[in-house]
């Protein structure tokens, strides 16, 4: 029996046949407001997000750059643990059959949940990959093949230091996409060297038929059409979070789906 086709693997296939490529905006659950995430969740798709990753708030976001950081404190602070997140996913599925949902966070949350436990919760939830920061391909051997059962794609992080063996192992373990940190620092800082991402990804390419999105310091609109020509997905989160930051409550989600839009046309022009 043939396995069915992820939402990831769908929108993909959608975006090559009408050549465009993949906007997927980050965000954390539960930041400014745990009744703000699914409403900003609508928005953001609205406002021509391809796929969504949801950042599992945690207490110590080692790769994430300050504004990620204290968004991550501000989810903490309302109580927003991984059982929310998947329930924010749950609630985003009642009316959202079709835009892919990514959660992306650290070790510690999964396995404090039991990481069969949260594969049943994430499918049950509607999650359609997973990516998790500190697990590198040889300790989630477990974890990748207890998404695959239940049709979830586990997604990798690949770094201008990645080695050509991490670069397979990668390519072995990984579904969905790759994630490719333009970087090498946190998230949402400033220098991104466009000829060295180009540089990279021919040998990444080489390794996977994989979609590889390109993330880490994209900050405005002409960055974004840059790495648009290049990769097949622009991840973009710290300036999202910035723009909600900037605003109030009542304003924050309408800000970040603005500044979304924007990206959006920009990587359509």
């Amino acid at each position: 029996m043939k396995a069915a086709v992820s939402r990831i693997q769908s929108a993909f296939e959608r975006l090559a046949r009408e050549r465009r490529k993949a906007l997927i905006p980050y965000v954390t659950a539960g930041d400014p407001q745990a009744e703000l995430t699914v409403p900003l969740m609508d928005a953001l798709t609205a406002a021509g997000a391809d796929i969504i990753e949801l950042g599992v708030p945690f207490s110590d976001p080692m790769a994430d750059g300050p504004v990620i950081q204290r968004s991550s404190e501000r989810a903490l602070k309302n109580h927003i643990g991984l059982d929310r997140v998947l329930t924010f996913v749950s609630e985003f599925r009642k009316t959202n059959l079709t835009t892919p949902v990514v959660l992306m966070g650290y070790a510690n949350p999964i396995e404090a949940m039991g990481v069969e436990r949260f594969a049943d919760a994430a499918r049950q939830a509607g999650v359609d990959g997973v990516l998790v920061v500190d697990y590198p391909p040889e300790e989630s051997m477990e974890l990748a093949a207890l998404l695959r059962a239940r049709g979830i794609d586990m997604i990798f992080l690949l770094a201008p230091t990645s080695t050509e063996a991490r670069i397979e192992q990668v390519a072995r373990l990984a579904s969905g996409y790759i994630y490719y940190v333009s970087l090498r620092g946190v998230t949402g800082a400033k220098h991104l060297e466009l000829e060295d991402v180009a540089a990279k990804l021919p040998s990444i390419r080489g390794k996977t038929r994989l979609p590889i999105g390109v993330g880490f310091g994209i900050r405005d609109a002409e960055t974004a059409r840059a790495v648009a020509r290049i990769a097949d997905a622009v991840v973009i989160g710290s300036r999202i979070i910035q723009e909600m930051e900037q605003a109030s409550p009542g304003d924050c989600v309408e800000k970040g789906a603005a500044f979304l839009g924007e990206i959006r046309r920009a990587i359509d022009a």
